[in-house]
């Protein structure tokens, strides 16, 4: 039951030292503060988001935690909160002229998006709530580091009573990620603490408009097992005994805490905002009396645990440091234009090489059988191969309630390709998540950046963009902003496409172009039982992010199957396939629509003497550009199949490239073949009229052979 306190006894367990030092970070954090203001003003750097008025609970809660043993999540006011931890005010005006030496990002994030790999502040973006999802994953990785045996350096990789904190503005809570975030940390009972910096404003909207009743922490006492602290985060022996309460609490493994700070804003949100436009004077007066740093300073002097002196020197020493900083900083060099390319992928695997290339070699066993059974198979031999490897998303599991594995079949995913998982390797490594997609991919990152290595599904293509947000602004992101500092190898499995009766306007859903336009994102969609095998071996071994696009229809077709290639059998990302050699046209295809390309390639030339080239892309980013090349410059003439929309499809960039690098081969316009400009209809014969069906491939060769 959750529990909740107004004010904190004020604490016995600071020394002197620890004041004094706890004044110096406030301090230091404002005057980095003021000094970014005035670079921004003189136009030397380029944006500025202060921390000011904060400073209060983030210096005690710096007091509390453990920076390289703890975990850390944070939002963009924490400056104090960095600092306390370990971080210099050289890093941080590295980060504020974007220098080539930030810690943060090198040079590549806005200033106060705070990184840095020795302290564990795991890379923040702007996005603001992304991190909660995160936060709660990196917290479940001490779970299950915890309950699965046979992980090398698992001693290594977790503590044992480390915690995870997480920050945020008031503002923010008002995202459905935190409240997911919350469900979660409180179902599991995570060690993670959630520290809300409530200032009463997010950018001009004021609290009472973002939450009812205006208090998150009300609003959270339902919540089983979660630990509530409510403090005047202005206070700072009082916010550093709510954070040792909450702190105390999740190293005990009791569960997750929540620490309500109020706070104030004394200047605007951003140098892009003036909040003179909609506060009043007398609001700004009642917040400029609350000042942390001036209530802190009058505390030490009044109780005589600290000189004027004392403080003086203080003083001088962060404006000196400041101003050493500043001027290391202004001189530090710019990143290099030619790094912009570096760590959109892993600088270390690379899965388009050799090494991932068993193609040619694989050792058959048993009688041929369906992509889902050949998927399974890959997920057991993985599975067995490497112990970090968890299985998760809706339905993946035989069944949550394991005392009833005796008694049931087992669900094992509504397309049974993860049938079996969980009773083979226990449900501390397949289990089922909440109906949230952004739940499965936000928790997901977090394991990963803790050395896991997550394989998550979202059940249906359709219902995925509620992770979009986690997809393409964090797990596609998180090496290039960070520097290389940090990475997460998810694969995410998702069912793809249509060629289903019934499958109507949400169940036939494609859209390879939204993640193939994402930097970071590798993404594959094989078309055989064969290399659906191959690819996902390739993708769980890599070290980047992979979409894993499988195609329902194709899960249990005939002419796709294949015998079980062996537990190292791998198909390197970018190598396409030549399914069907010909000569006199090439219809570039993945998916469903390579049967129905080969079938159309089939009738052309028993019937009209045209030879059709079929070639299977299998990677969608990467592309095999030379496999298409040499066919182009083969047979002078390209379709282009696609299963996505005709305008603004993926097809769409095949067919400009090769516009573009084999304009003089061609003796005809590259043709697309695609669905309409629609959406996928339950009737049969509408969906027969939309999607690209044989007699349109059959069609197309026809009329490309004949220009």
């Amino acid at each position: 039951m959750a529990t909740r306190t107004s004010r904190a006894r004020a604490s016995a367990k600071l020394e002197k030292a620890d004041l004094l030092d706890i004044y110096k970070t406030m301090l230091l954090a404002r005057r980095i503060d003021d000094k970014e203001i005035q670079l921004k003003r003189q136009n030397r750097i380029f944006f500025q988001i202060s921390g000011a008025g904060h400073e209060g609970v983030l210096a005690a809660a710096a007091k509390v935690l453990r920076p390289a043993y703890d975990w850390f999540y944070l939002y963009y006011r924490d400056r104090a909160l960095c600092l306390g931890l370990g971080m210099t005010a050289t890093e941080q005006l590295l980060s504020a002229t974007g220098a080539a030496d930030d810690p943060n990002s090198g040079g590549r994030q806005m200033p106060s998006h705070w990184g840095h790999k020795d302290l564990n502040i795991v890379s923040a973006s702007s996005p603001t709530g992304t991190q909660f999802l995160q936060a709660v994953g990196a917290a479940e990785a001490w779970l299950r580091y915890t309950e699965i045996e046979g992980i090398e350096g698992r001693d290594e990789a977790i503590k044992g009573d480390e915690v995870v904190l997480c920050t945020t503005g008031e503002g923010t809570t008002s995202e459905g990620e935190f409240w997911e975030a919350m469900n979660t940390a409180c179902n599991l009972k995570l060690p993670v603490v959630f520290l809300v910096e409530d200032n009463g404003y997010a950018i001009s909207v004021p609290v009472e408009v973002n939450t009812a009743g205006g208090s998150v922490s009300k609003l959270l006492t339902g919540f089983p097992g979660l630990f509530i602290q409510e403090v005047d985060g202005c206070d700072v022996l009082a916010s550093f005994d709510a954070m040792v309460k909450a702190v105390d609490y999740a190293r005990a493994r009791k569960g997750p805490a929540l620490v309500h700070a109020h706070v104030i804003r004394p200047y605007s949100h951003s140098l892009s905002d003036d909040e003179v436009h909609y506060r009043t004077p007398a609001e700004r007066q009642a917040d400029a009396e609350r000042d942390p740093l001036v209530r802190f300073l009058k505390h030490l002097l009044e109780q005589g645990i600290a000189t004027q002196a004392e403080l003086d020197l203080i003083v001088r020493q962060v404006e000196e440091e400041v101003q050493v900083a500043a001027e290391v900083a202004l001189a530090s060099p710019q990143p290099p234009t030619s790094s912009v390319y570096q760590y959109v992928y892993s600088p270390d695997v690379d899965p388009t090489s050799e090494q991932f290339d068993t193609e040619d070699d694989p050792r058959f066993t048993g009688d041929p059988t369906t992509m889902v059974d050949l998927l399974n198979i890959c997920l057991r031999d993985e599975m067995t191969r490497d112990p970090r490897i968890v299985v998760f998303g809706e339905d993946v599991a035989d069944c949550s309630r394991e005392e009833a594995l005796g008694e049931v079949k087992g669900k094992g995913g509504v397309f049974k390709v993860t049938w079996g998982l969980q009773r083979a390797f226990g449900g501390d490594r397949v289990y089922n998540s909440p109906l949230a997609e952004a739940n499965i991919v936000g928790r997901a990152i977090g394991l990963a950046t803790r050395g896991l290595k997550p394989v998550v599904e979202i059940q249906f293509f359709d219902y995925i963009w509620p992770a979009y947000m986690q997809l393409r602004n964090e797990l596609a992101l998180m090496r290039w902003r960070s520097n290389n500092a940090w990475a997460s190898p998810v694969v995410v499995r998702v069912t793809y496409g249509g060629y289903l009766k019934g499958g109507s306007v949400y169940h036939s859903q494609t859209g390879a172009a939204v993640f193939t336009g994402v930097p970071g994102l590798r993404v594959v969609c094989p078309a055989t039982a064969l290399d659906a095998n191959g690819l996902l071996r390739t993708a769980i071994r890599c070290d980047d992010p992979v979409m894993f696009l499988e195609h329902k229809h194709l899960y249990r077709q005939t002419y796709n199957k294949a015998p079980n290639p062996g537990p190292n059998f791998m198909i390197p990302f970018g190598k396409a396939k030549v399914v069907r050699p010909g000569t006199d046209l090439t219809i570039v295809t993945y998916g469903a629509l390579v049967q129905r390309s080969l079938w159309a390639a089939k009738e052309a030339e028993e019937k009209l003497g045209i030879s059709t080239e079929v070639i299977d892309l299998r990677s969608l980013s990467p592309v095999d550009w030379e496999a298409i090349g040499e066919s182009v410059r083969k047979t002078n003439r390209v379709i282009v199949a696609y299963e996505d929309s005709l305008s603004w499809g993926y097809g769409s960039e095949i067919a400009a490239r090769i516009a573009q690098d084999h304009f003089v081969w061609l003796d005809a316009p590259v043709k697309r073949v695609a669905s309409t400009d629609t959406f996928v209809a339950y009737a049969p014969d509408l969906e027969d009229v939309i999607l690209p069906q044989v007699a349109d491939l059959r069609q197309a060769i026809e009329e490309v052979a004949a220009f």
